[in-house]
């Protein structure tokens, strides 16, 4: 017949301090503090259920006090007597729980949570960090914004992108990649299941053109190599900011938005040298 533990005080349990598990008798048994080696302490109530033994947590302590976590382990006993398992119950509510938050998590909740958690922490560039958010707000918000990130489906990405797919494809293309980029981080957190719906290769590449081939179709007529010379006498010609813009980006082969933010004092005149900052 196992040892029965001496039932303790509140003030014996509050000393006790050495790393451990201590039984602190009394009723039901089976009941006892485990202390950690960072003095960390916890109510554990032992107990058999059927065939097994069940170790079940009933808290931290001092928040749950010698008193409640006796009436914690006397209601478990109870549901035992009644035939319920108590481990088995509070999984099926942390799996019901889980589902219930799947559901109540919409597609602008994820974002505003990746947004803040991920791309903010990661990209430097403020603009490229203020497009994330109006890109999606623009596009994707009003279409699935308030659909539960868990029920978002190959339709629904469809309904996002088409109206702007050939039309908008470059902003397309980085709307479909943003939305890919929520749903996988919403799956790695448990809000959903499965395929992502927004994934290019193997999914949307069969229902949609290329960007390649669209954004072809919507390229910028380019000046013949022939007639290069010919078109920079024509520019240099040219009178106005614009016309001096044109020829100052094409001698230093720059991008139009470095050439419209360039400082003056990012140009050494005497060396003729231009240094862009990086992005910032």
């Amino acid at each position: 017949m196992p040892k029965k533990a001496k039932e303790l005080k509140a003030i014996q349990v509050k000393r006790l301090s050495d790393p451990g598990r201590h039984a602190v008798g009394g009723t039901p048994p089976g009941l006892s503090l485990n202390v950690t080696e960072t003095g960390a302490r916890s109510w554990i109530f032992c107990v058999t259920v059927g065939r097994n033994r069940r170790h079940i947590g009933l808290g931290s302590y001092p928040e749950v006090s010698l008193a409640e976590a006796r009436e914690k382990a006397l209601d478990m006993k109870r549901k035992i007597s009644a035939g319920v398992d108590p481990v088995e119950e509070r999984q099926a509510e942390l799996a019901a729980r889980a589902v219930e938050q799947r559901q109540r998590t919409t597609f602008e909740d994820a974002f505003n949570r990746y947004y803040n958690e991920k791309v903010q922490g990661e990209l430097k560039n403020a603009k490229h960090i203020k497009q994330w958010r109006s890109s999606l707000a623009t596009y994707a918000f009003p279409v699935i914004g308030d659909k539960s990130v868990a029920e978002i489906t190959f339709e629904d990405v469809l309904a996002v992108l088409r109206p702007i797919w050939t039309t908008k494809n470059e902003t397309a293309t980085r709307v479909r990649q943003r939305i890919e980029a929520v749903l996988d981080w919403s799956r790695v957190m448990e809000l959903r299941e499965g395929e992502n719906p927004a994934r290019w290769k193997g999914n949307l590449q069969q229902l949609v053109p290329s960007p390649n081939k669209v954004q072809t179709e919507n390229r910028y007529p380019a000046v013949a190599l022939d007639e290069i010379a010919d078109w920079f006498r024509v520019l240099r010609a040219r009178d106005g900011i614009a016309a001096r813009a044109l020829e100052f980006l094409t001698l230093t082969a720059s991008r139009s938005g470095e050439v419209r933010g360039a400082l003056w004092d990012e140009i050494d005149l005497a060396q003729g040298i231009w240094t862009i900052p990086g992005a910032g």
